[in-house]
């Protein structure tokens, strides 16, 4: 009979039809209907076994199938093979030569299909191989099971998935319905060798058998073993974990170490209890060997529109005086913390969320590192914000503290200076329509800010949170509204009008031990409520000229801007809270108001001279520039006014005429970037303030470095020039092996300020990282801190930092 045709048998009497069609008789119809439990069983095993780490899995009834491989039970079947033969006597049905069989997405190929009508099981024999919609293969010499799936064999099964995940077992047992045996399994992420194929994966785990249960939804390994280049890491005489079906179940996780000088060594066991589909409980113990046992519980719960979570730890330090003496940490025995964090979306317009912690003392989640709550500088904060469009509203009532060592009364603590701000509200609205052939927008701000203890350094501090600010309450409420329109010559000149008006009133409950202060002699207002305003008109000009080349295309753009406006009102004389952080640079030339918040108004009349500059080049070049300068053209100058922090001080506007501020960059195909940025004295040229950075990027190499300038501010504390380089790189060495490297050098005192170094490994299922980093505080004290990190590729990371002096 030619191979080009099937045959169907029934007692002697023989119908040949095109190969590829369904034969629409008597035994096409009882193969069809079993061969669609078939091949949704062997879908449902390579399915299983690509969930949940690559961890195997069985066939269940067609029903039940059905729904783990999201086939329908009524889907179509088409079966091809070279012959469809009917044994009236044995009872048996069987597709032999070439068979494939198609299902739901799901294919299925094997050299023989065989089902026995009389004792219900059904065989695939020889190069049988599965492949699913989503890729993942399954391969076996030989499947046999009943037709209800409730027993049954494999023989040589292996799993590759479609994230080259792999599984094999010499065998498979399947009894009662329930429980499946995988003997002698092998499972890992890694590919084979691909010029020697038996040598060991980087790293696998073995198992004598495992037993895969699927009422109670377990897996259980017996005899198993971590392998590592071959050789045995660690064996485990029995261990139980959730079934691939199981998302979210009760047990052990990774455990985790740590080492600190004061803490000792340690180790972290987390207990997950899954309590519903949708909320969970964390529980972790970890025992240091300087002091005790550290205790922490998080309770998670997803809602429909959001989630929360809810954390406590606490300790009973048996050594407080490993801790240097008179500081946070030694001062303290009973220690601990709770916080919660939440988002919920309301509508898709607006979010509502916190984020907050107490603790009993202001540096525990630090030092016990509290995941999530360990920062140095904590914001706590409850929030609502809202966007349509562009429009926005922005409401939060936030707590600073800066988590520390300092007790309190020292005299380097900080964190009692903290604020409250209580609210902060940024609400901004466009009109919908043009208004006069313009946009016109409306902006409101306010805050509130309360603090125990006043903050008024004159003098420089060598951390980031010296935020200079009065003992007392004050409040401010801010109203904006903006229009402008632009214009567009017939010879590309652009003009845009700008009309503005702004008006606020501040509430001042200020210690009167505030009024004065060394550095800028200005002194608060002694009302207890201050109003002003401000209105604005200006003009802006841009002129971009189009320059073409042979091989370039550059765009010269002149601008030119007038403000006219009158002075600032009660200058020097409110609290500055939110406009302290002030550079005048390129970014900020062009901007109406040069203050960085509303608690300072940009007043008197104005002119921004400049010029912008791009140029793209056909070899991949592309370059861009700015230069220019600010004029004051009359009234009082903002910038030479002293107010609380002296934020114009030493800026380049305290003169009529400023310094002058360019910027300039340069890069190469995504391979090499540089830019700098520089403030220059209006008469001398000489460089106040820059900044340089440069980096390069090849396949194997990977290198950055940046110099950073700031003449001496004596106003500020600063009596000489500051300079500090900083520089990393990282090189592969080989495809697998990457070394990287840091270091922040300070000129001015001549001392390294930071630097590190790593080595790291990594390739498609494993990967290694190893890092030593050193730092110096100011008084040249030393502290080290050791890395690492290992991860398995779908196991999981595990990996800690170790720290001292």
């Amino acid at each position: 009979m030619a191979s080009s045709s099937s045959c169907v048998s029934f007692r002697g009497r023989v119908f040949a039809v095109p190969r590829g069609r369904v034969v629409n008789v008597a035994a096409g119809q009882v193969l069809s209907k079993h061969l669609k439990n078939l091949a949704c069983g062997l879908a449902a095993v390579a399915l299983a076994a690509a969930l949940g780490d690559g961890l195997p899995a069985y066939a269940a009834p067609l029903d039940s199938v059905a729904g783990l491989t999201g086939v329908e039970s009524d889907a179509p079947l088409l079966l091809q093979a070279d012959e469809l033969i009917y044994d009236n006597d044995r009872q048996t049905v069987a597709a032999v030569g070439g068979v494939r069989i198609d299902y739901g997405g799901t294919r299925m190929v094997a050299d023989r299909l065989v089902y026995n009508q009389r004792t219900g099981r059904l065989s695939a024999i020889g190069n049988v191989e599965i492949i699913q919609p989503d890729g993942t293969r399954a391969y076996a010499d030989e499947f046999d099971v009943t037709e209800d799936f409730a027993d049954g064999f494999v023989n040589a099964l292996r799993i590759v998935t479609p994230d080259r995940a792999r599984f094999a077992a010499e065998s498979a047992v399947r009894e009662g319905g329930e429980t499946t045996t995988f003997n002698n399994g092998i499972y890992t992420a890694c590919e084979p060798c691909k010029d020697n194929p038996e040598k060991p994966p980087i790293w696998q785990i073995k198992a004598r058998r495992i037993i895969w249960n699927g009422k109670q939804k377990t897996i259980r390994f017996e005899r198993a073993s971590f392998e590592f280049l071959g050789m045995p890491l660690a064996a485990f005489p029995v261990f139980t974990t959730a079934d691939p079906t199981v998302k979210r179940k009760t047990g052990f996780l990774m455990p985790s170490i740590r080492f600190a000088d004061e803490l000792g060594f340690g180790a972290s066991i987390p207990y997950f209890i899954a309590l519903a589909p949708n909320y969970d409980l964390k529980l972790t113990g970890t025992g240091l060997t300087r002091q005790g046992f550290l205790g922490e519980a998080e309770f998670r719960h997803r809602l429909v529109n959001g989630t929360y979570t809810l954390k406590i730890a606490g300790i009973h330090q048996m050594s407080p005086d490993a801790f240097d003496a008179n500081t946070e940490d030694a001062t303290h025995t009973d220690r601990g913390m709770i916080g919660s964090k939440g988002r919920f979306e309301i509508n898709p317009r607006w979010t509502f969320g916190w984020d907050v912690m107490a603790q009993t003392d202001k540096n525990f989640s630090r030092t016990y590192t509290v995941e999530g709550f360990d920062e140095k500088v904590r914001q706590n904060e409850v929030y609502l914000s809202g966007l349509n469009d562009r429009n926005s509203l922005d409401l939060r009532m936030m707590k600073f503290n800066i988590q520390e060592t300092y007790a309190d009364g020292s005299g380097s603590d900080r964190d009692a200076e903290q604020p409250w701000v209580l609210p902060s509200l940024d609400y901004e609205i466009y009109a919908p329509r043009p208004v006069a052939g313009g946009e016109l927008s409306f902006n409101l701000n306010a805050r509130g800010i309360s603090r125990d203890n006043e903050d008024l350094r004159g003098s420089p501090s060598d951390d980031d949170f010296a935020t200079r600010g009065l003992e007392g309450k004050t409040a401010r409420i801010t109203a904006e509204t903006q229009w402008k329109r632009t214009f567009v010559t017939g010879s590309g000149l652009t003009v845009t009008p700008i009309l503005a008006a702004q008006g606020d009133t501040s509430f001042i409950d200020a210690s009167t031990s505030a009024t004065d202060y060394s550095k800028t002699g200005a002194s608060l207002t002694d009302d207890d409520t201050f109003s002003r305003g401000m209105v604005t008109a200006g003009m802006e000009m841009r002129w971009p000229f189009l320059i073409t080349a042979p091989s370039s295309t550059h765009v010269v753009e002149p601008i030119a801007q007038v403000f006219l406006r009158p002075n600032e009102m009660g200058a020097g004389e409110l609290p500055n809270e939110d406009a302290q952080s002030f550079v005048f640079d390129t970014t900020t030339l062009f901007a109406r108001d040069k203050f960085s918040g509303y608690d300072r108004i940009e007043g008197g009349h104005r002119a921004n001279l400049g010029v912008r500059y791009t140029g793209t080049y056909d070899n991949g070049w592309s370059v861009h520039a700015m230069f220019g300068q600010s004029y004051h053209l009359g009234g009082t100058n903002p910038f030479a006014d002293a107010d609380m922090v002296n934020a114009g001080a030493e800026s380049g506007l305290e003169s009529d005429v400023s310094d002058f501020v360019g910027s300039a960059g340069a890069s190469f195909a995504n391979r090499l970037d540089g830019a700098v940025r520089a403030r220059f004295d209006e008469k001398t040229f000489e460089v106040r303030r820059a900044e340089t950075e440069l980096g390069f990027r090849t396949n194997r190499l990977s290198a950055s470095g940046g110099f950073a300038y700031i003449q001496a501010q004596p106003t500020y504390g600063f009596d000489s020039d500051r300079h500090e380089v900083n520089g990393r790189a990282s090189l592969r060495v080989t495809d697998n092996w990457k070394v990287t490297g840091n270091a922040t050098y300070d000129i001015t005192n001549n001392r390294l300020a930071r630097n590190g170094i790593g080595l790291a490994y990594d390739d498609e299922c494993f990967s290694i990282g190893l890092n030593f980093r050193q730092s110096r505080s100011s008084s040249d004290a030393l502290s080290n801190s050791v890395g690492f990190q290992i991860s398995l590729r779908t196991i999981g990371d595990f990996g800690d930092k170790f720290s001292g002096n």
